[in-house]
């Protein structure tokens, strides 16, 4: 047998081994917090460092270093494993075997992170590092008294604030269990589900290939998470198809860009973000995807509606009838995938927690899958549903460990503090000014972080600005997570946009222009919230429905205003008016959406003098 097939095995081994390990110390066997987050970070260095070459070139295997970095990986979660207590005894006071491996940990976990995900995590969290120990030499508000070496060693190895805190916690305990979830639903042909549902419904409309993404996309990206991922997987079929009835590459990638981006906002899953969120607000998990609902249907609305917008325009049709299965038919096949999704959600409102709300949807899903030969697991595919989502949870798992070390040096010096008496400084007291530095912030921090660690950065150092300017917690995280989201489509670095302009071979950079474009709303909704709590669901129900009613206005309004068609082609006049028009109906105040209201149904009545078409036809 060669060494590579050897090497193989080994990763697919331990993948299936972490999976297992997991789901038994989290139903059965439950284990110390540090202890099982060692053994998961363990493996996933083995996994990483075996799978992953120390210098990635084409044609590159793993090498001698990486055998011994994977083997380091393995030693440095077996010191805490076998020396758990005795660690715990002398928490504070390390010796010098502790602090050698607690080095080479930190070491290992950098590369680990650069190896899967890239440079600049690894880059950011080293700079937090060395804040923390060269701060005496920092002037001004940023400098502190600064730590020796073996503090901030101390701190990030032999606790559980630094490599082995929340973030790292939550992917063990809560995160890891729906990207199982997602692989079971996958190996049991759930994928192929969503995209037939998604063509059954939007296949014969207008443009109907681009609404296929917005729906498919939607659908996949609230399970899987990853707006990369859900790209490279559902763009390769949507792509072409929106490219073969007429729109533009850098359209179709844009599509499938903002849409695969909107997953991680789209309950009930919503990523790791919204996970890590709930631990650090303390505020329960069906709170938070609650409140995120209005703004993710509108953002979802957004793009569709930008969508049939852009096949008016050009006069396109949907896919031909032959192509596209009936309803009824698609239901009746794959029903047994939307008992688990909603059986998951119940046991949310149901104010069971995430990780049991997951376990239900795993075992209904086999269950149901159960009753029908075409949809029975097998052997295989449940080993291949373990191997999977342990491959798929490494990343994560290093990056996770990754943002644990920023987190803790984040409070070790009192940066947040710092951070967020700087922001108050500079916008003078001015909750609208600090929102703008944050949103700042946040995109900046995208264009080099996933995320999830760009939320964890966000929330360790600006949230606590706006909460300290007054904006509720639950309001002030939403608020920077949203934007870490939407870097993913905004230029100049726009992770999915590049993703998707690669399957449509199309410019990246105006990919991204027409993505944000297409969810322009989404990058006012944050702002409205902080303002208008109705958008998150925390006012009567009247006044819910009021500002979604008026919301949904204002995203026509201005899909057609940027499209440059609402009942025909609009002049620029009209496309002014109907910039008005959109931001009257957004501002949720009665006057302005009565204004709003009116001038947008005088738009609708003069666009018809003048042409035939209307906004309902062929969606």
């Amino acid at each position: 047998m060669d060494r590579d097939r050897i090497v193989r095995i080994v990763i697919a081994a331990a993948a299936v081994g972490m999976s297992a390990f997991i789901l038994t110390t989290s139903i059965a066997l439950p284990l110390t917090a540090m202890i099982q987050r060692a053994v998961v970070l363990m493996i996933s260095l083995l996994i990483i460092f075996l799978k992953y070459p120390l210098i990635k070139k084409e044609g590159s295997k793993t090498g001698f270093l990486d055998a011994l970095w994977a083997l380091g990986g393995l030693s440095t979660g077996a010191y805490v494993l076998f020396n758990f207590e005795a660690m715990v005894a002398r928490m504070g006071a390390p010796n010098t075997i502790d602090l050698v491996i607690g080095a080479v940990c930190i070491l290992l976990v950098l590369d680990a992170t650069r190896r899967s995900i890239g440079w600049p995590l690894p880059v950011v969290t080293s700079v937090f590092l060395l804040y923390c120990y060269f701060g005496d030499y920092i002037p001004g508000t940023f400098g502190h008294r600064g730590y020796d070496a073996g503090r901030i060693i101390n701190q990030m190895y032999m606790t559980t604030e630094g490599i082995f805190g929340v973030p790292l916690g939550v992917v063990v305990s809560i995160v890891f269990l729906f990207v199982l979830f997602g692989s079971f639903l996958e190996k049991s042909g759930g994928g192929n589900f969503f995209i037939n549902f998604a063509v059954s419904l939007a296949g014969r409309a207008r443009g109907g290939p681009a609404k296929i993404a917005v729906i498919g996309s939607g659908l996949m990206g609230t399970i899987s998470g990853s707006s990369i991922a859900n790209v490279a997987t559902v763009g390769t079929f949507t792509i072409p198809l929106m490219k073969r009835v007429g729109y533009r590459p850098e359209f179709a990638a844009a599509v499938e860009a903002g849409a695969s981006t909107g997953g991680q906002i789209m309950p009930p899953v919503m990523g790791a973000g919204a996970f890590i969120m709930s631990e650090f607000t303390q505020i329960p998990y069906l709170q938070i995807i609650a409140a995120a609902a209005i703004p993710a249907v509108l953002y979802y609305f957004s793009i569709y509606m930008n969508v049939h917008f852009e096949a008016c325009r050009n006069n396109m049709r949907g896919l031909p009838e032959d192509e596209v299965p009936g309803l009824k038919d698609v239901l009746k096949d794959g029903w047994i995938y939307i008992l688990p999704i909603m059986a998951l959600v119940v046991t949310l409102v149901l104010g069971y927690s995430p990780a049991r709300a997951a376990y239900v949807g795993i075992g209904l899903l086999i269950l149901a899958g159960m009753l029908r030969a075409s949809t029975r697991m097998k052997p295989a595919d449940f080993y291949e549903a373990l191997r999977d989502a342990g491959m798929t949870s490494v990343g994560i798992v290093a990056a996770c460990a990754c943002a644990g070390m920023i987190v803790s040096a984040v409070s070790m010096t009192g940066l947040g503090i710092k951070f967020s008496n700087m922001i108050g400084t500079l916008a003078g007291g001015k909750i609208i000014l600090a929102l703008g530095l944050t949103m700042v912030a946040s995109l900046i921090l995208g264009m080099a972080l996933p995320t999830t660690a760009n939320y964890i950065v966000q929330a360790s150092v600006a949230a606590p600005a706006l909460v300290a300017l007054g904006v509720p917690v639950m309001t002030a995280h939403l608020f920077v997570f949203y934007f870490g989201v939407f870097a993913d489509i905004t230029p100049p670095v726009a992770l999915a946009a590049y993703t998707a302009a690669g399957i449509a071979n199309s410019n990246p950079l105006i990919s991204g222009f027409i993505a944000s474009r297409n969810v322009i709303v989404a990058f006012l909704i944050p702002y409205l919230f902080v303002y208008f709590p109705a958008l998150l669901c925390k006012a009567p129900a009247t006044e819910v429905a009021f500002v979604t009613a008026t919301s949904v206005l204002a995203v026509i309004a201005f899909s057609a205003a940027f499209s440059g068609y609402l009942r025909r082609n609009c002049n620029l006049l009209e496309r002014l008016a109907l910039l008005v028009t959109g931001g009257l109906l957004l501002y949720p105040e009665y006057l302005s959406s009565v204004l709003g209201l009116a001038l947008l149904v005088l738009l609708y009545i003069r666009q018809g003098l003048g042409g035939k078409g209307g906004i309902a036809a062929g969606t």
